[in-house]
Protein backbone atom coordinates (compact mmCIF):
# COMPACT_ATOMS: atom_id res chain seq x y z
CA UNK A 1 0.00 0.00 0.00
CA UNK A 2 1.49 2.97 -0.91
CA UNK A 3 2.65 5.76 1.54
CA UNK A 4 0.75 8.80 2.69
CA UNK A 5 -2.80 6.71 1.87
CA UNK A 6 -5.37 7.07 4.22
CA UNK A 7 -7.77 4.55 3.77
CA UNK A 8 -11.14 3.75 1.90
CA UNK A 9 -14.21 5.36 2.44
CA UNK A 10 -17.57 4.85 0.77
CA UNK A 11 -20.74 6.46 0.34
CA UNK A 12 -23.23 3.77 2.50
CA UNK A 13 -27.28 3.81 1.12
CA UNK A 14 -28.15 2.47 4.31
CA UNK A 15 -26.59 5.36 6.11
CA UNK A 16 -27.14 8.21 3.59
CA UNK A 17 -23.36 9.18 4.67
CA UNK A 18 -20.06 8.73 3.68
CA UNK A 19 -17.91 6.00 5.93
CA UNK A 20 -14.53 4.55 6.90
CA UNK A 21 -14.76 1.32 5.38
CA UNK A 22 -13.95 -1.43 7.35
CA UNK A 23 -13.95 -5.20 6.22
CA UNK A 24 -15.04 -7.84 8.92
CA UNK A 25 -12.06 -10.04 7.57
CA UNK A 26 -9.35 -7.90 5.66
CA UNK A 27 -7.94 -11.15 4.56
CA UNK A 28 -11.20 -11.68 2.61
CA UNK A 29 -12.96 -8.94 1.71
CA UNK A 30 -16.44 -9.87 0.18
CA UNK A 31 -19.10 -7.72 -2.27
CA UNK A 32 -22.18 -9.14 -4.10
CA UNK A 33 -23.50 -7.35 -6.62
CA UNK A 34 -26.61 -7.79 -9.20
CA UNK A 35 -25.71 -9.06 -12.38
CA UNK A 36 -28.16 -9.54 -15.46
CA UNK A 37 -31.07 -11.14 -16.55
CA UNK A 38 -30.04 -13.08 -19.69
CA UNK A 39 -33.13 -13.13 -21.46
CA UNK A 40 -31.56 -10.27 -24.11
CA UNK A 41 -28.25 -9.02 -25.08
CA UNK A 42 -27.48 -6.29 -22.19
CA UNK A 43 -28.00 -2.88 -22.83
CA UNK A 44 -25.61 0.23 -22.30
CA UNK A 45 -27.19 1.03 -19.10
CA UNK A 46 -26.48 -3.00 -17.80
CA UNK A 47 -22.81 -1.64 -18.85
CA UNK A 48 -22.41 0.89 -15.81
CA UNK A 49 -22.61 -0.84 -12.81
CA UNK A 50 -20.44 -3.55 -14.50
CA UNK A 51 -18.19 -1.29 -14.81
CA UNK A 52 -18.34 0.93 -11.35
CA UNK A 53 -17.98 -2.38 -9.30
CA UNK A 54 -15.19 -3.36 -11.38
CA UNK A 55 -13.08 -0.43 -10.62
CA UNK A 56 -14.20 -0.99 -6.61
CA UNK A 57 -13.25 -4.62 -7.47
CA UNK A 58 -9.62 -4.08 -8.65
CA UNK A 59 -8.89 -1.15 -5.73
CA UNK A 60 -9.89 -3.37 -3.28
CA UNK A 61 -7.35 -6.02 -5.07
CA UNK A 62 -5.01 -3.56 -4.75
CA UNK A 63 -5.54 -2.60 -1.17
CA UNK A 64 -5.90 -5.66 0.21
CA UNK A 65 -4.26 -8.21 -2.23
CA UNK A 66 -5.90 -10.01 -5.26
CA UNK A 67 -6.12 -13.17 -2.89
CA UNK A 68 -8.14 -11.33 -0.68
CA UNK A 69 -10.92 -10.19 -2.52
CA UNK A 70 -14.26 -12.42 -3.18
CA UNK A 71 -16.37 -10.89 -5.76
CA UNK A 72 -19.98 -12.45 -6.43
CA UNK A 73 -21.77 -11.09 -9.05
CA UNK A 74 -24.99 -13.31 -10.20
CA UNK A 75 -26.43 -14.17 -13.77
CA UNK A 76 -30.41 -14.27 -12.91
CA UNK A 77 -31.69 -17.02 -15.77
CA UNK A 78 -34.87 -17.88 -13.36
CA UNK A 79 -37.91 -15.08 -15.26
CA UNK A 80 -41.14 -15.92 -15.96
CA UNK A 81 -40.11 -14.96 -20.33
CA UNK A 82 -37.16 -17.28 -19.79
CA UNK A 83 -39.10 -20.03 -18.30
CA UNK A 84 -42.03 -19.82 -20.36
CA UNK A 85 -39.21 -20.35 -23.99
CA UNK A 86 -37.56 -22.92 -22.34
CA UNK A 87 -40.51 -24.73 -22.18
CA UNK A 88 -41.64 -24.01 -25.56
CA UNK A 89 -38.47 -24.88 -27.30
CA UNK A 90 -37.26 -27.85 -25.34
CA UNK A 91 -40.52 -29.63 -23.51
CA UNK A 92 -39.17 -32.60 -23.15
CA UNK A 93 -35.73 -31.48 -21.16
CA UNK A 94 -35.22 -31.11 -17.56
CA UNK A 95 -36.13 -27.04 -17.00
CA UNK A 96 -32.08 -26.39 -15.38
CA UNK A 97 -31.18 -27.66 -18.99
CA UNK A 98 -33.47 -26.01 -21.17
CA UNK A 99 -32.93 -22.88 -19.51
CA UNK A 100 -29.18 -23.14 -20.05
CA UNK A 101 -29.73 -23.60 -23.78
CA UNK A 102 -32.41 -20.53 -23.90
CA UNK A 103 -29.82 -18.57 -22.44
CA UNK A 104 -26.08 -19.87 -23.29
CA UNK A 105 -26.22 -17.48 -26.23
CA UNK A 106 -27.35 -14.02 -24.28
CA UNK A 107 -24.80 -14.95 -21.45
CA UNK A 108 -21.91 -15.87 -23.60
CA UNK A 109 -22.83 -12.78 -25.13
CA UNK A 110 -22.73 -10.41 -22.44
CA UNK A 111 -19.30 -12.47 -20.85
CA UNK A 112 -17.62 -10.74 -24.33
CA UNK A 113 -19.19 -7.62 -24.21
CA UNK A 114 -17.82 -6.88 -20.38
CA UNK A 115 -14.45 -8.24 -21.16
CA UNK A 116 -14.53 -5.81 -23.87
CA UNK A 117 -15.12 -3.09 -21.41
CA UNK A 118 -12.27 -3.79 -19.42
CA UNK A 119 -13.87 -5.66 -16.66
CA UNK A 120 -12.45 -8.53 -14.82
CA UNK A 121 -14.19 -11.75 -14.58
CA UNK A 122 -16.10 -11.87 -10.70
CA UNK A 123 -14.55 -14.25 -8.17
CA UNK A 124 -17.62 -16.28 -8.51
CA UNK A 125 -20.68 -15.97 -10.82
CA UNK A 126 -23.57 -18.31 -9.93
CA UNK A 127 -26.67 -18.81 -12.04
CA UNK A 128 -29.90 -18.69 -10.07
CA UNK A 129 -31.28 -21.71 -11.41
CA UNK A 130 -28.63 -23.74 -9.69
CA UNK A 131 -29.51 -22.54 -6.66
CA UNK A 132 -33.60 -23.08 -6.08
CA UNK A 133 -33.26 -26.55 -4.74
CA UNK A 134 -31.45 -27.63 -2.15
CA UNK A 135 -27.51 -28.35 -3.35
CA UNK A 136 -25.10 -31.44 -2.61
CA UNK A 137 -22.73 -29.50 -1.05
CA UNK A 138 -25.21 -27.54 0.88
CA UNK A 139 -24.70 -24.57 0.09
CA UNK A 140 -27.57 -22.04 0.83
CA UNK A 141 -30.39 -22.55 -1.64
CA UNK A 142 -33.87 -20.46 -2.51
CA UNK A 143 -36.36 -23.42 -1.05
CA UNK A 144 -34.46 -23.87 2.31
CA UNK A 145 -33.79 -20.12 2.87
CA UNK A 146 -37.74 -19.63 2.29
CA UNK A 147 -38.47 -22.81 4.59
CA UNK A 148 -36.12 -20.99 7.33
CA UNK A 149 -38.32 -18.16 6.86
CA UNK A 150 -41.45 -20.12 7.45
CA UNK A 151 -40.01 -21.35 10.83
CA UNK A 152 -39.12 -18.25 11.74
CA UNK A 153 -42.67 -16.44 11.35
CA UNK A 154 -41.65 -14.28 8.56
CA UNK A 155 -43.30 -16.17 5.96
CA UNK A 156 -46.79 -17.64 5.28
CA UNK A 157 -48.86 -19.56 2.77
CA UNK A 158 -51.63 -18.13 0.58
CA UNK A 159 -53.53 -19.71 -2.39
CA UNK A 160 -50.52 -21.71 -3.38
CA UNK A 161 -47.96 -18.87 -3.10
CA UNK A 162 -45.36 -18.27 -0.06
CA UNK A 163 -45.27 -14.94 1.19
CA UNK A 164 -43.32 -12.24 3.05
CA UNK A 165 -44.42 -10.89 6.12
CA UNK A 166 -43.56 -7.45 5.86
CA UNK A 167 -45.05 -7.14 9.39
CA UNK A 168 -43.02 -8.72 10.96
CA UNK A 169 -40.27 -7.44 10.63
CA UNK A 170 -39.84 -3.94 12.73
CA UNK A 171 -37.74 -2.00 10.65
CA UNK A 172 -38.49 -2.96 7.00
CA UNK A 173 -37.81 -0.13 4.77
CA UNK A 174 -34.92 1.08 6.31
CA UNK A 175 -32.78 1.26 3.21
CA UNK A 176 -35.03 3.28 0.74
CA UNK A 177 -36.88 4.81 4.06
CA UNK A 178 -39.98 4.04 3.03
CA UNK A 179 -42.10 3.73 6.11
CA UNK A 180 -44.46 0.71 6.36
CA UNK A 181 -48.18 2.44 7.29
CA UNK A 182 -47.13 4.72 4.71
CA UNK A 183 -46.21 2.15 1.78
CA UNK A 184 -49.64 0.15 2.88
CA UNK A 185 -51.66 3.35 3.06
CA UNK A 186 -51.47 4.33 -0.58
CA UNK A 187 -51.41 0.23 -1.87
CA UNK A 188 -54.20 -1.31 -3.35
CA UNK A 189 -55.37 -3.57 -1.25
CA UNK A 190 -58.01 -5.42 -3.81
CA UNK A 191 -55.58 -6.48 -5.83
CA UNK A 192 -54.08 -9.37 -3.78
CA UNK A 193 -56.75 -9.87 -1.44
CA UNK A 194 -54.81 -12.90 0.07
CA UNK A 195 -51.79 -11.10 1.31
CA UNK A 196 -51.74 -9.90 5.12
CA UNK A 197 -50.39 -6.90 4.41
CA UNK A 198 -50.42 -4.94 0.72
CA UNK A 199 -46.58 -4.52 1.20
CA UNK A 200 -45.96 -8.39 1.61
CA UNK A 201 -44.00 -9.87 -1.21
CA UNK A 202 -44.05 -13.54 -3.27
CA UNK A 203 -41.14 -16.04 -2.15
CA UNK A 204 -42.46 -18.72 -4.12
CA UNK A 205 -45.13 -18.66 -6.50
CA UNK A 206 -47.43 -21.43 -7.88
CA UNK A 207 -47.05 -22.51 -11.60
CA UNK A 208 -49.89 -24.00 -13.79
CA UNK A 209 -50.00 -27.00 -15.31
CA UNK A 210 -48.57 -25.49 -18.55
CA UNK A 211 -45.77 -23.08 -16.52
CA UNK A 212 -42.67 -24.43 -16.15
CA UNK A 213 -42.01 -24.97 -12.36
CA UNK A 214 -40.01 -26.98 -9.45
CA UNK A 215 -41.48 -29.29 -6.86
CA UNK A 216 -40.72 -27.85 -3.83
CA UNK A 217 -41.56 -29.16 -0.26
CA UNK A 218 -42.71 -26.61 3.08
CA UNK A 219 -42.98 -27.20 5.93
CA UNK A 220 -46.51 -24.95 7.20
CA UNK A 221 -47.12 -24.77 11.16
CA UNK A 222 -50.21 -26.80 10.58
CA UNK A 223 -49.36 -29.00 7.37
CA UNK A 224 -46.63 -30.10 4.57
CA UNK A 225 -47.09 -29.26 1.37
CA UNK A 226 -45.76 -29.49 -2.02
CA UNK A 227 -45.86 -26.35 -4.24
CA UNK A 228 -45.07 -26.99 -8.17
CA UNK A 229 -43.40 -23.14 -8.74
CA UNK A 230 -40.84 -20.72 -9.36
CA UNK A 231 -38.85 -18.63 -6.91
CA UNK A 232 -40.03 -14.77 -6.42
CA UNK A 233 -37.08 -12.40 -8.03
CA UNK A 234 -35.49 -10.82 -4.61
CA UNK A 235 -34.84 -14.63 -3.00
CA UNK A 236 -32.39 -15.61 -5.67
CA UNK A 237 -29.97 -12.64 -4.60
CA UNK A 238 -30.48 -13.72 -0.76
CA UNK A 239 -29.77 -17.03 -1.45
CA UNK A 240 -26.72 -16.87 -3.83
CA UNK A 241 -24.97 -13.88 -1.78
CA UNK A 242 -25.50 -16.37 1.42
CA UNK A 243 -24.15 -18.75 -0.32
CA UNK A 244 -20.90 -18.00 -1.24
CA UNK A 245 -20.59 -14.60 1.20
CA UNK A 246 -21.80 -15.35 4.33
CA UNK A 247 -24.74 -14.36 6.31
CA UNK A 248 -23.82 -11.02 6.57
CA UNK A 249 -20.54 -9.53 4.41
CA UNK A 250 -19.20 -6.20 3.62
CA UNK A 251 -20.58 -4.78 0.59
CA UNK A 252 -23.53 -5.19 -1.66
CA UNK A 253 -23.82 -2.75 -5.06
CA UNK A 254 -26.63 -2.35 -7.91
CA UNK A 255 -28.43 0.22 -9.98
CA UNK A 256 -30.62 3.01 -7.83
CA UNK A 257 -33.26 1.60 -9.18
CA UNK A 258 -33.10 -1.86 -7.40
CA UNK A 259 -32.84 0.09 -3.51
CA UNK A 260 -36.97 -0.31 -3.95
CA UNK A 261 -38.27 -3.05 -3.64
CA UNK A 262 -35.52 -5.52 -4.40
CA UNK A 263 -32.69 -4.58 -2.31
CA UNK A 264 -35.00 -3.57 0.60
CA UNK A 265 -36.48 -7.18 -0.12
CA UNK A 266 -33.26 -8.90 -0.33
CA UNK A 267 -32.38 -7.51 3.20
CA UNK A 268 -35.47 -8.53 4.99
CA UNK A 269 -35.53 -12.13 3.43
CA UNK A 270 -31.75 -12.32 4.29
CA UNK A 271 -31.49 -10.73 8.11
CA UNK A 272 -35.23 -12.40 9.00
CA UNK A 273 -33.55 -15.83 7.59
CA UNK A 274 -30.65 -15.49 9.69
CA UNK A 275 -31.06 -13.60 12.77
CA UNK A 276 -28.89 -11.01 11.79
CA UNK A 277 -28.46 -7.22 12.25
CA UNK A 278 -27.77 -6.45 8.91
CA UNK A 279 -27.58 -8.74 5.44
CA UNK A 280 -24.55 -6.42 4.21
CA UNK A 281 -22.82 -3.46 6.42
CA UNK A 282 -22.03 -1.18 3.14
CA UNK A 283 -24.80 -0.82 0.21
CA UNK A 284 -23.70 0.95 -3.05
CA UNK A 285 -26.05 2.35 -5.53
CA UNK A 286 -24.86 3.76 -9.18
CA UNK A 287 -27.21 6.27 -10.71
CA UNK A 288 -29.47 6.46 -13.59
CA UNK A 289 -28.27 6.28 -17.27
CA UNK A 290 -30.24 8.54 -20.06
CA UNK A 291 -28.81 8.86 -24.12
CA UNK A 292 -28.61 11.45 -25.47
CA UNK A 293 -30.59 13.66 -23.03
CA UNK A 294 -33.74 11.33 -22.85
CA UNK A 295 -34.45 8.18 -20.96
CA UNK A 296 -33.35 5.16 -22.84
CA UNK A 297 -36.26 2.73 -23.66
CA UNK A 298 -37.23 0.88 -27.50
CA UNK A 299 -40.42 3.44 -27.67
CA UNK A 300 -37.90 6.09 -27.65
CA UNK A 301 -35.63 4.08 -30.52
CA UNK A 302 -32.47 4.99 -28.63
CA UNK A 303 -32.16 1.59 -26.85
CA UNK A 304 -28.60 0.79 -27.79
CA UNK A 305 -27.08 -2.79 -26.52
CA UNK A 306 -22.95 -2.82 -25.50
CA UNK A 307 -22.91 -5.25 -28.69
CA UNK A 308 -24.02 -2.23 -30.91
CA UNK A 309 -21.50 -0.08 -29.88
CA UNK A 310 -19.06 -2.05 -30.21
CA UNK A 311 -19.38 -4.12 -33.29
CA UNK A 312 -21.70 -1.54 -35.26
CA UNK A 313 -22.66 2.41 -36.60
CA UNK A 314 -25.55 2.51 -34.54
CA UNK A 315 -24.77 5.05 -32.59
CA UNK A 316 -22.42 8.26 -33.84
CA UNK A 317 -22.77 6.47 -36.87
CA UNK A 318 -19.20 4.52 -35.97
CA UNK A 319 -17.83 1.55 -33.52
CA UNK A 320 -16.49 2.38 -30.45
CA UNK A 321 -13.84 0.87 -28.82
CA UNK A 322 -14.51 -0.65 -24.99
CA UNK A 323 -12.01 1.16 -23.60
CA UNK A 324 -13.33 4.51 -24.62
CA UNK A 325 -16.31 3.19 -23.34
CA UNK A 326 -15.26 2.34 -20.09
CA UNK A 327 -13.86 5.87 -19.92
CA UNK A 328 -17.11 7.69 -20.89
CA UNK A 329 -18.79 5.87 -18.50
CA UNK A 330 -16.81 6.70 -15.52
CA UNK A 331 -15.87 10.51 -16.19
CA UNK A 332 -19.21 10.94 -14.26
CA UNK A 333 -19.41 10.12 -10.40
CA UNK A 334 -20.74 6.77 -9.98
CA UNK A 335 -24.08 8.09 -7.71
CA UNK A 336 -24.69 10.83 -10.54
CA UNK A 337 -27.12 10.15 -13.33
CA UNK A 338 -25.22 9.85 -16.93
CA UNK A 339 -25.92 11.37 -20.17
CA UNK A 340 -24.16 8.84 -22.70
CA UNK A 341 -23.88 10.51 -25.45
CA UNK A 342 -22.06 10.87 -28.80
CA UNK A 343 -19.81 13.59 -27.62
CA UNK A 344 -18.94 12.21 -24.49
CA UNK A 345 -17.78 9.15 -26.58
CA UNK A 346 -15.65 11.67 -28.14
CA UNK A 347 -14.18 12.99 -25.49
CA UNK A 348 -13.47 10.19 -23.77
CA UNK A 349 -11.78 8.62 -26.66
CA UNK A 350 -9.53 12.13 -27.16
CA UNK A 351 -8.03 11.40 -23.71
CA UNK A 352 -7.53 7.71 -24.91
CA UNK A 353 -5.65 8.94 -27.67
CA UNK A 354 -3.68 11.50 -25.97
CA UNK A 355 -2.22 9.06 -23.08
CA UNK A 356 -1.67 6.36 -25.36
CA UNK A 357 0.75 8.89 -27.38
CA UNK A 358 2.42 9.59 -23.88
CA UNK A 359 2.92 6.15 -22.31
CA UNK A 360 4.43 4.68 -25.41
CA UNK A 361 7.80 3.05 -24.63
CA UNK A 362 6.87 3.23 -21.01
CA UNK A 363 6.15 0.53 -18.33
CA UNK A 364 3.77 1.20 -15.82
CA UNK A 365 5.26 2.56 -12.79
CA UNK A 366 3.75 2.49 -8.83
CA UNK A 367 0.40 4.31 -8.31
CA UNK A 368 0.87 7.09 -6.13
CA UNK A 369 -0.46 8.35 -2.72
CA UNK A 370 -2.17 10.92 -4.08
CA UNK A 371 -4.10 8.96 -7.02
CA UNK A 372 -5.13 6.25 -4.58
CA UNK A 373 -6.50 8.46 -2.27
CA UNK A 374 -8.83 10.24 -4.70
CA UNK A 375 -9.70 6.95 -6.03
CA UNK A 376 -10.49 6.00 -2.44
CA UNK A 377 -12.71 8.99 -1.55
CA UNK A 378 -15.69 7.15 -2.87
CA UNK A 379 -14.37 6.65 -6.28
CA UNK A 380 -14.00 10.48 -7.21
CA UNK A 381 -12.54 9.60 -10.42
CA UNK A 382 -13.07 13.25 -12.12
CA UNK A 383 -10.58 14.66 -9.61
CA UNK A 384 -8.91 11.08 -10.53
CA UNK A 385 -9.33 12.12 -13.98
CA UNK A 386 -7.37 15.56 -13.46
CA UNK A 387 -4.39 13.89 -11.86
CA UNK A 388 -4.28 12.18 -15.17
CA UNK A 389 -4.38 15.04 -17.45
CA UNK A 390 -1.77 17.09 -15.39
CA UNK A 391 1.14 18.02 -18.39
CA UNK A 392 3.76 16.84 -15.85
CA UNK A 393 2.99 13.43 -14.55
CA UNK A 394 5.48 10.83 -15.41
CA UNK A 395 4.21 8.73 -18.05
CA UNK A 396 5.10 5.68 -15.87
CA UNK A 397 2.51 6.59 -13.55
CA UNK A 398 -0.23 7.57 -16.13
CA UNK A 399 0.17 3.80 -17.25
CA UNK A 400 -0.29 2.92 -13.62
CA UNK A 401 -3.00 5.16 -13.00
CA UNK A 402 -4.88 4.13 -16.27
CA UNK A 403 -4.35 0.18 -15.36
CA UNK A 404 -5.60 0.43 -11.76
CA UNK A 405 -8.90 1.61 -13.01
CA UNK A 406 -9.13 -0.89 -15.95
CA UNK A 407 -8.49 1.68 -18.95
CA UNK A 408 -6.24 -0.35 -21.49
CA UNK A 409 -3.19 1.68 -23.03
CA UNK A 410 -1.10 -1.08 -24.26
CA UNK A 411 -1.87 -0.14 -27.84
CA UNK A 412 -3.43 1.35 -30.79
CA UNK A 413 -6.74 -0.25 -30.51
CA UNK A 414 -8.59 0.72 -34.05
CA UNK A 415 -7.67 2.50 -37.69
CA UNK A 416 -8.99 5.59 -36.25
CA UNK A 417 -7.05 6.05 -34.09
CA UNK A 418 -4.10 5.52 -36.11
CA UNK A 419 -5.70 8.00 -38.68
CA UNK A 420 -5.64 10.82 -36.19
CA UNK A 421 -1.74 10.34 -35.16
CA UNK A 422 -1.09 10.65 -39.16
CA UNK A 423 -2.98 13.63 -39.22
CA UNK A 424 -1.26 15.21 -36.45
CA UNK A 425 1.62 14.09 -37.44
CA UNK A 426 1.00 16.08 -40.85
CA UNK A 427 -0.18 19.35 -39.28
CA UNK A 428 3.34 19.32 -37.83
CA UNK A 429 5.15 18.46 -40.81
CA UNK A 430 3.29 21.58 -42.72
CA UNK A 431 4.27 24.02 -39.72
CA UNK A 432 7.70 22.31 -40.17
CA UNK A 433 8.38 21.03 -36.54
CA UNK A 434 9.99 17.76 -37.64
CA UNK A 435 10.80 16.92 -34.15
CA UNK A 436 7.17 16.52 -32.88
CA UNK A 437 6.65 14.68 -36.37
CA UNK A 438 9.50 12.23 -35.78
CA UNK A 439 8.35 11.56 -32.33
CA UNK A 440 4.74 10.41 -33.72
CA UNK A 441 6.39 8.50 -36.40
CA UNK A 442 9.03 6.84 -34.04
CA UNK A 443 5.96 5.99 -31.25
CA UNK A 444 3.95 4.59 -34.08
CA UNK A 445 6.93 2.56 -35.06
CA UNK A 446 7.57 1.07 -31.41
CA UNK A 447 3.61 -0.26 -31.41
CA UNK A 448 4.37 -1.91 -34.97
CA UNK A 449 2.42 0.96 -37.26
CA UNK A 450 4.80 1.61 -40.04
CA UNK A 451 4.06 4.58 -41.73
CA UNK A 452 4.86 5.61 -45.77
CA UNK A 453 4.99 9.24 -47.09
CA UNK A 454 4.74 9.74 -50.24
CA UNK A 455 2.65 12.08 -53.05
CA UNK A 456 -0.32 12.49 -54.27
CA UNK A 457 0.11 11.30 -58.26
CA UNK A 458 -2.65 14.63 -58.72
CA UNK A 459 -1.96 17.16 -56.49
CA UNK A 460 1.48 16.69 -55.33
CA UNK A 461 0.65 17.25 -52.22
CA UNK A 462 1.58 14.70 -49.38
CA UNK A 463 0.32 11.83 -48.29
CA UNK A 464 1.03 9.09 -45.14
CA UNK A 465 -0.46 5.99 -45.13
CA UNK A 466 0.50 2.67 -42.68
CA UNK A 467 0.63 -0.61 -42.50
CA UNK A 468 1.00 -3.14 -39.55
CA UNK A 469 4.35 -3.82 -39.40
CA UNK A 470 4.93 -8.18 -39.20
Amino acid sequence: MSDGFRGLRLYNTLTRAKEDFIPLDPSNVRMYVCGPTVYDFAHIGNARPVIVFDVLFRLLRHLYGEDAVTYVRNITDVDDKINARALRDFPNMPLNEAIRRVTERTATQFHEDVKALGCLPPTVEPRATEFVLPRQDGRTDMVSLIQRLIERGHAYEAEGEILFDTASMADYGALSKRNLDEQQAGARVAVDAHKKNPADFVLWKQSSADEPGWEALFRLPDREVTIRGRPGWHIECSAMSAAYLGEVFDIHGGGLDLIFPHHENEIAQSRCAHGTEVMARYWMHNGFLQVEGRKMSKSEGNFVTIHELLHTDRFGGRKWPGEVLRLAMLMTHYREPIDFSVRKLEEAEALVTKWRRRVVGHEAGTVSAAFLETLSDDLDFARYLMLMNASDLPASELRAAAELVGIDLSEIGTSVDVQKFVDERLAFIRDRNWAEADRIRDELLKQGIQLKDGKDPVTGERVTTWEVRR
